[in-house]
């Protein structure tokens, strides 16, 4: 197991890495929609922290090499489940025609009050450990 922290993504506010590498599998920790050049959430709205939160994992999976299209299982933390129509037309956008497995959960309350939260397991190409 190897643990990954990705300098050009926001700071863990906790005791955790951005991701963990166990065999061929990467596993983020939930990313939420935090600038990574202001350390602040973007604006407080669904549409505009769902792509923020993506460009986040983005981040991690690029510092592994991975892109979007390695993810295999995507868990969705809302905060309000009568957003997810706004959030999956984004999300939907940003993956493109690849389509991860995903469960979708409505939670009470996210860190910093925020949204929305996703966390990912991705794949590398098996001639890539």
């Amino acid at each position: 197991m190897k643990s990954i922290n990705d300098l050009n993504s926001p700071a863990a506010i906790g005791p955790y890495s951005h991701a963990v590498k166990s065999g061929n599998l990467l596993f983020t920790s939930g990313q939420i929609p935090i600038d990574p050049a202001t350390s602040l959430l973007v604006e407080d709205e669904i549409t505009v922290q769902t792509n923020q939160v993506i460009n986040n994992l983005s981040s991690i999976l690029e510092s592994q090499g991975l892109t979007l299209e390695n993810i295999i299982k995507t868990t969705v933390f809302l905060k309000n489940m009568h957003e997810f129509k706004e959030f999956n037309t984004v999300y939907e956008e940003r993956f493109n025609d690849h389509k991860p497995a995903r469960s979708t959960i409505e939670v009470a309350s996210l860190p910093l009050d925020c949204r929305v939260e996703i966390e990912a397991i991705a794949e590398f190409p098996t001639n890539q450990e």
